[in-house]
C-alpha cells in the first residue's frame, strides 16, 4: 500500500512539472511567434520604405531631365513680352516640383513608414505641411500602440484639415526633459473647444477632432504618459507625452 501511495505521489509530482515545463514552452513559443511577427513586419516595412525612396529618385531624375526645356520655354516667353504666360507656365513648374517630397528618414522602420504614408495623403489633399522630427525611439512602446497612437493622432488632424480653406498641419517629434512627445497641430478657422469642449466622439457631431481622443488617451496611459488637448494661435494642437 505504502508503495503504492509513493507512486501515485511520484507520478503527481512528474505530472506538475510537465505541465510547469508545458507552461514555460508555450510562453517560450509566443515570445519567438511574437519576435518572429515583428521581424516580418520589419522586412515589409523595409521593401515598402525602398520602393519609396526609390519612386522619389525616379520623380526628382525625370523633373531634372525636364527642367532645361522648362527653362526654355521660360526664356521664350519672356523674350516675346509674353509675361502672363512665363508667369502661369513657371506656376505649373512650382507645383510639379512641389509634388516631389523629399522622404522622412527617422532611424525609426516604423515611425518612417507611418509619416510618409500619412504625410503623403495629406499633400494629395492639398494640405500644407511643416515637421520637426527627432530621432527618437519610444522603445517603451509596443509597436502596436505606437503605431495606433501616431496615425490616430495625424488622421485625426487630416480629417479636421478637410473643412479649412487654406489647411496646414505641423508634425512635432522631439525630446522634452524626461518625455518623448507627439505633437500635431492643425490650423483652425474657429475655436473648436468652444463646440466641443469635451471633445466627445460621435458620429453625428460635425467635429472630427473628437474622433479616437478616448482610444489616444487609454494608449498614452497605459504607459504612465500624458494627452494634451489645447488651442493656441488659431491651431488646434494634440500633444502625447510618453515618459522615457
Amino acid at each position: 500500500m505504502l508503495m503504492k501511495r509513493h507512486q501515485k505521489t511520484d507520478w503527481q509530482q512528474e505530472c506538475g512539472r510537465l505541465a510547469k515545463e508545458f507552461d514555460r514552452l508555450s510562453g517560450e513559443k509566443a515570445e519567438l511567434e511574437y519576435q518572429w511577427n515583428e521581424l516580418k513586419a520589419s522586412s515589409g516595412q523595409l521593401c515598402r520604405q525602398d520602393e519609396e525612396i526609390r519612386e522619389l529618385h525616379e520623380n526628382a531624375r525625370r523633373l531634372k531631365h525636364d527642367m532645361k526645356n522648362h527653362l526654355m520655354v521660360i526664356a521664350s516667353y519672356l523674350n516675346s513680352g509674353e509675361y502672363d504666360a512665363a508667369k502661369a507656365y513657371t506656376s505649373q513648374i512650382l507645383d510639379k516640383l512641389n509634388a516631389v517630397h523629399s522622404y522622412v528618414e527617422t532611424g525609426n522602420l516604423l515611425m518612417n513608414h507611418i509619416l510618409n504614408e500619412k504625410l503623403n495623403f495629406a499633400r494629395g489633399q492639398g494640405i500644407s505641411i511643416k515637421a520637426e522630427i527627432e530621432n527618437l525611439p519610444f522603445r517603451r512602446m509596443e509597436s502596436l500602440d505606437f503605431s495606433a497612437l501616431l496615425s490616430n493622432l495625424l488622421d485625426n488632424a487630416i480629417e479636421a484639415c478637410r473643412t479649412e480653406g487654406e489647411p496646414e498641419l505641423f508634425v512635432g517629434i522631439t525630446k522634452r526633459r524626461d518625455y518623448e512627445t507627439i505633437l500635431v497641430k492643425n490650423k483652425i478657422s474657429g475655436s473648436v473647444l468652444e463646440q466641443n469642449p469635451d471633445l466627445h466622439s460621435t458620429k453625428q457631431d460635425k467635429d472630427v477632432h473628437g474622433l479616437g481622443i478616448a482610444r489616444t488617451k487609454e494608449i498614452v496611459g497605459k504607459y504612465g504618459g500624458v494627452c494634451d488637448f489645447y488651442e493656441e494661435n488659431s491651431w488646434f494642437c494634440a500633444c502625447a507625452f510618453i515618459p522615457v
